[in-house]
C-alpha cells in the first residue's frame, strides 16, 4: 500500500510540473508571435515544445497506464488477504466446531464410563455379598456337621458300664434284651416289636445299613427245655433233656430262619439272644452240632455279653456310616465351598480388569483433555506453525489432525 502512495504522489507532481512548463511555453510563444521579430527563431523551439507536450502527454497516458497496475495489484492484494482472512476464519471456525463436538464426545464417553463404573461395582458388590452369605451357610452347615460328629462319639457308651449292670431280677428275654439294646444303641438305630413284610413280628430290629441291612435279634429262646436238663435227677432225664433241647433248639433255630432272614429285606442272618450266660456256655460246651447248624442257617447265638459286644461292633458300623454320611456332607459343601471360592477369585479378576480399564480410559481422556486445550489455546493466541505456508492447498483438515 506505501509503494502505491508513493507512485501516486509522483505522478501528481509530474503532471503539475508538465502543466506548468506548457503555460510558460504557451506564454513564450505569445510572446515571440506579438513581437514578430523571432518568428522564425522561434519556431524550432515551438517544435520543441511541442515535442515536450507529446513527451508529458506520452508520461501521463504512462501514468493512467502505471495507475491502473497498481489499482489493479492493489485489488488483487486485497483481494487475496480477504480470501486469507475468509479461510482463516473458516479454518478457525472448523477447529471450534470440531473441538466443541470432540469435547462433548468426551463428555458423553466419560459420562458412560461412569455409568458403566457404577454398574460394575454395583453388580460385583451385590456378587460378592451374596457369595459371602453362601459362603456363611456353608461353614454354618459345617459346624453343624461337626457338632452331629461330637454327639455321635459321645454317645458312645462304654462297654464296661454295660457289663456291671446287675441285672437281679428273674425275667429273662426280652426284658433283658430291650434293656441291653437301649444301653448300646442309639434310639434311632433300632426298633421293637418291629412288623416285617411277610407280617411277622420281631423282638427287635437293628437298623443298620446296606450291606448287610437291617438285622433281626429274638429273644423267644426255649427256656424249657435248659430247665429240664438243670432239673434231671438220673441219666435216663437227663438224655431226654438234652433230646429236647436239641430239639427245641433246632427248631428255633429253624423258625428265625423262616421267619426273619427275607432276601432284599432284612439282613442275610438273624441273632438268637439267648438271656443267660450259663445257657450260652451249655450250649457251646455241649451242643457245638447245633451252633454249627445254627452257622449254616444264618442265626448266630448270642449271650448277654457277646450280644452286647455285637451291638458295640453293630453301634460302630452305625458310626462309620453316619460319619461317611456326615463326611459326604462335608466333601459336598468344601466343594460347594471351593466354587463359591474360584468364583470369587474371578470376580475380583473381572473387578480388578475393570478398574484397570476404567483407569486406562480416564488416563486416555485427560490425554485427549490436554491436547484439546492445547489446540484451544493456540487458536486463541493464532499462534499456527508455519502459518506463513498456508494456503488453500496447505490447509489440513481436523480429522487428519486428530488422526
Amino acid at each position: 500500500m506505501g509503494q502505491i502512495v508513493f507512485y501516486n504522489e509522483l505522478v501528481m507532481t509530474i503532471c503539475v510540473l508538465g502543466i506548468v512548463l506548457f503555460l510558460i511555453i504557451v506564454l513564450l510563444v505569445f510572446s515571440l508571435r506579438a513581437s514578430g521579430r523571432a518568428a522564425k527563431a522561434t519556431e524550432p523551439l515551438v517544435n520543441q515544445m511541442l515535442m515536450m507536450g507529446d513527451g508529458l502527454k506520452t508520461m501521463n497516458e504512462s501514468q493512467h497506464v502505471l495507475k491502473g497496475g497498481l489499482d489493479s495489484l492493489a485489488s488483487v492484494q486485497s483481494q487475496a488477504m480477504q480470501t486469507m482472512e475468509s479461510r482463516l476464519g473458516h479454518v478457525q471456525q472448523q477447529m471450534q466446531d470440531k473441538l466443541h463436538e470432540g469435547a462433548m464426545k468426551n463428555a458423553r464417553a466419560l459420562a458412560e464410563l461412569q455409568e458403566r463404573l457404577k454398574d460394575t461395582l454395583q453388580g460385583s458388590n451385590e456378587k460378592t455379598t451374596k457369595s459371602l452369605t453362601q459362603l456363611q451357610e456353608r461353614l454354618v452347615t459345617i459346624d453343624k456337621a461337626q457338632m452331629n460328629i461330637e454327639k455321635l462319639s459321645g454317645n458312645v457308651l462304654s462297654l464296661q458300664d454295660i457289663l456291671s449292670n446287675k441285672q437281679t431280677r428273674g425275667a429273662f428275654g426280652e426284658i433283658q434284651l430291650n434293656d441291653i439294646v437301649q444301653k448300646a444303641m442309639p434310639p434311632d438305630a433300632y426298633r421293637f416289636q418291629a412288623t416285617l413284610s411277610n407280617g411277622k413280628r420281631a423282638d427287635c430290629l437293628i437298623h443298620l445299613p446296606n450291606p448287610p441291612g437291617p438285622i433281626v435279634i429274638d429273644s423267644k429262646f426255649p427256656l424249657e427245655a435248659y430247665e429240664k436238663i438243670q432239673a434231671a435227677g438220673t441219666q435216663g432225664e437227663l438224655q431226654s433233656a438234652v433230646r429236647d433241647m436239641k430239639t427245641a433248639v433246632r427248631a428255633h433255630i429253624r423258625a428265625i430262619s423262616e421267619r426273619y432272614i427275607i432276601d432284599g429285606e432284612t439282613a442275610d442272618g438273624a441273632l438268637m439272644f439267648l438271656p443267660s450266660e450259663a445257657v450260652y456256655a451249655e450250649l457251646h460246651a455241649n451242643f457245638g452240632d447245633v451252633v454249627r447248624e445254627g452257622f449254616d442257617a444264618r442265626v448266630w447265638i448270642v449271650s448277654p455279653t457277646t450280644c452286647m459286644a455285637t451291638l458295640n461292633t453293630m453301634r460302630a458300623v452305625l458310626k462309620d456310616a453316619r460319619m461317611k454320611e456326615q463326611a459326604g456332607a462335608i466333601r459336598k459343601e468344601l466343594g460347594l465351598l471351593n466354587k463359591d471360592v474360584e468364583r470369587l477369585e474371578v470376580r475380583v479378576g473381572n473387578l480388578d480388569r475393570h478398574f484397570g480399564q476404567a483407569a486406562k480410559d480416564v488416563e486416555d481422556i485427560k490425554i485427549s483433555a490436554t491436547k484439546a486445550g492445547n489446540r484451544a489455546k493456540r487458536l486463541d493466541a493464532f499462534d499456527f506453525a508455519d502459518s506463513k505456508d498456508i494456503s488453500a492447498e496447505n490447509i489440513v483438515s481436523i480429522e487428519s489432525e486428530n488422526g
